[in-house]
């Protein structure tokens, strides 16, 4: 018995050792440009790629001639891992940490954060990203979906 528990407790060691620490290059797939129409509203979210440790972005969402909201994102490394810091309007900005990350999906958690208490990013192909932000609120969970289709980024920038 003795030598099992061993045996669990070095493999945990290895790969705890095995599985770094996701780092924002892990992440590039969000760069580029992305939109999503709904009901009358347009949200479109632009990411520069990765360069000095972070990917900054912003989301505007508007309805007809009208800014309804905006956002300014930025994915950088923290203290305890990857951090997707926002700055939403008429709001507090808030840091939420990676769960996981990997080649098609990240998850992000702030526990504390009133709402949302996670954003997840998953990539769908090449030119497709699901978007959704999730939690409880006043004790009953919710999420939102945002389906974004990859666009040409405003005046000829990379995608």
């Amino acid at each position: 018995m003795l030598s099992l528990i061993l045996f669990v407790a070095i493999a945990a060691s290895q790969a705890a050792q095995t599985s770094p620490t996701p780092t924002v290059k892990d992440v590039a797939w969000i760069a580029g440009c992305w939109d999503s129409t709904r009901n009358g509203r347009h949200v479109a979210e632009h990411w520069m790629p990765p360069e000095g440790g972070t990917m900054m972005g912003v989301s505007r969402t508007t309805m007809g001639e009208k800014t309804t909201e905006w956002e300014f994102l930025i994915i950088r490394q923290g203290t305890q891992g990857l951090d997707y810091v926002s700055r939403p309007s008429r709001q507090p900005e808030a840091t939420f940490t990676a769960l996981r990350a990997s080649a098609n999906e990240v998850i992000f958690e702030n526990p504390a954060h009133d709402f949302p208490q996670r954003v997840r990013y998953k990539r769908l192909g090449k030119d497709s990203l699901h978007a959704r932000i999730e939690g409880k609120r006043n004790g009953t969970e919710r999420g939102v979906d945002f389906m974004y289709a990859r666009v040409a980024c405003p005046n000829g920038s990379a995608n």
